[in-house]
């Protein structure tokens, strides 16, 4: 008999995971749309299938499902304060931003690490989270020989040591 799980435990362990950090996108009606996003992983190589989660509740998130496409721009060491920036709700996400049109027509961000074109490839309800899996069109490496990740961990961002 498994007991109820605390959302402070459940989110303290969840915390002990380490991740990237990344910086989803679209553009669209001339306007680009972007949010942060730690939860993202690769589904498949066959076809190339990448997923994230975002809340239902996200503001962002219509808009690029409306786009039917997105990229996602992995954040370096370098970045911490765009991760912050594209955090944050109702303000100009993108002042002061450098970015570019990617093939499909996506914001990419100028100094990631690397970056994934993707189009929507499917949609699942998962609790209060959407699963989004898209399929890779496009894909591009920063050649930066001492290009590092952007890393969070127990509520902070971090480096490879």
């Amino acid at each position: 008999m498994s007991l109820p799980i605390q959302p402070s435990s459940f989110r303290e362990a969840l915390g002990h995971y380490a991740s990237g950090i990344t910086v989803i996108t679209t553009h669209i009606d001339d306007e680009p749309i972007g949010f942060t996003c730690q939860s993202f992983y690769s589904v498949s190589m066959s076809p190339p299938l990448v997923s994230f989660s975002v809340m239902s509740s996200s503001a962002s998130y219509p808009k690029i499902r409306q786009a039917g496409r997105f990229a996602v721009n992995i954040l370096s060491g370098e970045q911490v304060g765009l991760s912050n920036q594209f955090a944050r709700r109702g303000t100009d996400k993108w002042q002061g931003v450098e970015w570019q049109q990617s093939p499909l027509c996506n914001p990419i961000i100028a100094g990631c690490l690397y970056w994934l074109d993707c189009e929507i490839h499917a949609e699942h309800q998962a609790g209060d989270h959407l699963i989004v899996i898209g399929e890779v069109r496009a894909v591009k490496l920063n050649k930066a020989a001492n290009a590092q990740p952007l890393l969070y961990f127990k509520g902070e961002y971090c480096s490879l040591a």
